[in-house]
């Protein structure tokens, strides 16, 4: 016998599948997640000077991972960087970029799948962070040499000093804009039927 718990779950659309209202969100934070790879920011000069730069596309599939799972933020990331792969065919990019948004949405969206309170989501945003960053390091190790021809010691030179702080400035704004957009929009994600709590 369904019990009101199961039925609360299934007319907010957690139970299994999400809503219809959801994936057109979800959509829609595909298509922005495509477009703003499109917007190079220069943040980190050094980096800049080899054509390294900042984008925000990273942050609607964190909000889309805090405001309807881990599995929805995952996929809009991942096809979102696919488009933006197809569209500038700049496939080895994306393929490093679905890394870097799958190891920064998971973890920050799993802590926070329960509870977003501020404190658990600035937790779930360090934790993603640092992930993040921990991950692209060895990636470019790997990538670097085998795809774009350059040396291995070549590699670890600019690895280090050059992409380790440019990634953490990157997952700091990301974690940044991620937190006060989240803030300023949780309702939003809230589907109608469901209390307003864990927002403090």
């Amino acid at each position: 016998m369904a019990t009101e718990t199961d039925a609360r779950q299934r007319n907010t659309g957690r139970h299994t599948r999400w809503s219809a209202r959801q994936l057109a969100t979800m959509a829609l934070f595909t298509a922005l997640c495509a477009v703003f790879a499109f917007i190079p920011l220069p943040i980190f000069p050094p980096a800049a000077l080899f054509g390294i730069t900042y984008d925000p596309a990273n942050v609607p599939a964190m909000l889309g991972g805090l405001g309807f799972g881990p599995g929805a933020g995952c996929l809009i990331g991942v096809l979102g960087w696919i488009l933006h792969g197809l569209l500038s065919s700049d496939y080895i990019g994306a393929l490093i970029n679905i890394v870097v948004v799958l190891a920064f949405v998971v973890p920050g969206a799993l802590i926070c799948r329960k509870s977003k309170t501020t404190a658990r989501l600035v937790v779930g945003l360090v934790v993603g962070s640092i992930v993040s960053v921990a991950v692209i390091i060895p990636v470019n190790l790997v990538i670097w040499p085998q795809f774009y021809g350059i040396p291995f010691d070549e590699t670890l030179t600019y690895v280090v000093p050059l992409m380790l702080p440019f990634n953490a400035l990157k997952a700091l704004l990301n974690s940044v804009l991620s937190f006060l957009l989240y803030k300023s929009l949780w309702r939003f994600f809230r589907p109608a039927a469901e209390p307003a709590t864990g927002q403090r």
